[in-house]
């Protein structure tokens, strides 16, 4: 059976949103923009995509998201603690009830033993404090690791918002 493409997964995200009645805010790193962009692909999406954040950058995401640099430095800005506080911060930046935030690294370069290229931490976040993070090791090249991200961090929003 084949794979839901970027479009449908994003058109899925979409209705159950809007079903739940959630607004939703995302900050992406090394899918630079893929998520929010497979949203608002789809006519409508503005009444579920509130803003987006492409935090690329360790100084953006701590000017645009509030991300303690000290978080950064203690665990690296590819981490479960940094994923959420992207998360967390474009929240409290928004009038969005989820948001959705997604680091890592997506190669060809930037990789380590402890930290391999593909290495992608996803995070979901509600107002009520609630949330989720997901660790993966992608594999692939730089494409194939970030469309992978940007799929599984719609189903990852899928999974939550179904369950509510």
């Amino acid at each position: 059976m084949e794979e839901p493409s970027l479009e449908e997964r994003a058109r899925r995200v979409l209705e159950a949103c809007r079903r739940a009645g959630e607004r939703l805010a995302l900050a992406e790193a090394s899918t630079g923009g893929l998520v929010s962009a497979s949203l608002t692909d789809i006519s409508g999406a503005s009444a579920v995509v509130e803003r987006g954040f492409v935090p690329y950058s360790n100084e953006a995401k701590t000017e645009q998201l509030g991300v303690p640099v000290e978080l950064m430095v203690a665990h690296g800005a590819v981490s479960e603690q940094v994923a959420l506080a992207l998360a967390q911060g474009a929240l409290a930046r928004s009038h969005a009830t989820l948001a959705f935030a997604e680091t890592g690294i997506a190669g060809p370069s930037g990789g380590s033993e402890a930290k391999p290229v593909g290495l992608v931490y996803l995070a979901v976040t509600r107002r009520d404090g609630t949330h989720v993070c997901e660790r993966h090791v992608f594999t692939g090249d730089r494409k194939t690791i970030r469309r992978a991200a940007a799929a599984r961090g719609l189903e990852l929003l899928l999974t939550l918002l179904e369950r509510s």
